[in-house]
């Protein structure tokens, strides 16, 4: 998690969303990145996307079966989707999104072990600090 963190402050030096991710496989990294769907011009650019993307290409297999990722914000909707068509097996994640955030209310033929809270409080302040600067406050 703490190279998730890493990564979600180099997204908030580029006025992204600080959000990073890295996604491990029998305690290897196979990937990492961080939110850019500004710079991407890509709406599907979350950092969770980047990290399956990358992997899968690596691999040259969609399925990322046995795999761990560690993201520094709960997944939205559309990554949650994507994690339970990679197979994703266990996610782990830093601050909760109570507004976007989709870890209950996705089900599928394929069940995500999902773990929060690691190392939320850096991961919320991050986030936080972000916000309070794109606001002026």
């Amino acid at each position: 998690m703490m190279r998730a963190l890493e990564l979600a402050h180099a997204a908030a030096a580029q006025g992204e969303v600080p959000v990073g991710a890295v996604l491990v496989s029998q305690n290897q990294i196979l990937a990492e990145g961080w939110n850019h769907p500004i710079a991407a011009c890509d709406p599907t650019a979350h950092a969770e996307m980047v990290v399956l993307r990358k992997a899968a290409a690596s691999l040259q297999n969609y399925r990322l079966t046995g795999t761990t990722l560690y993201v520094t914000l709960e997944p939205c909707l559309m990554c949650a989707g994507a994690l339970i068509q990679a197979r994703v097996a266990r996610v782990v994640y830093g601050a909760s999104d109570v507004r976007w955030g989709a870890r209950q209310s996705v089900s599928a033929n394929h069940d995500v072990i999902y773990e929060g809270g690691l190392m939320a409080d850096e991961s919320a302040a991050l986030l936080q600090a972000f916000f309070a600067g794109r606001r002026g406050l």
